[in-house]
């Protein structure tokens, strides 16, 4: 059961983890879906849609902590697992992309042809 005796500024500071978080990811999905090339689409669910992500798990873990009376370790899990794996399978998908010489747009840095 959900308990609604919150302290106000308890409940301002988890409404702006998650409108912040919102507002971000959808920036960073925006991003995804209009960059032109791999190199620049990283960009958007790496940097953007991390801290999105990461700032509505940061909300929720501050909501449902006190509602149990105690920290809640599903959401501290996943918190840290984004932040652990989220950078790692960027560059992952980078260093693929630079392998496979995928074409970019003019003005995105390359690495040169050998």
């Amino acid at each position: 059961m959900i308990r609604i005796d919150m302290p106000w500024t308890l409940q301002l500071v988890v409404v702006a983890f998650l409108l912040f978080g919102a507002l971000v990811a959808l920036i960073g999905s925006w991003g995804l879906a209009k960059l032109p090339d791999i190199y620049m689409r990283l960009h958007g669910p790496t940097k953007a849609s991390t801290l999105g992500v990461g700032c509505t798990l940061i909300g929720s873990l501050l909501f449902f902590s006190h509602q149990q009376d105690g920290i809640s370790v599903q959401e501290a899990l996943v918190t840290i697992f984004l932040f652990a794996t989220a950078p790692v399978s960027a560059h992952m998908m980078g260093k693929a992309a630079l392998r496979r010489r995928l074409k970019s747009v003019p003005g995105t840095r390359n690495v040169p042809e050998k």
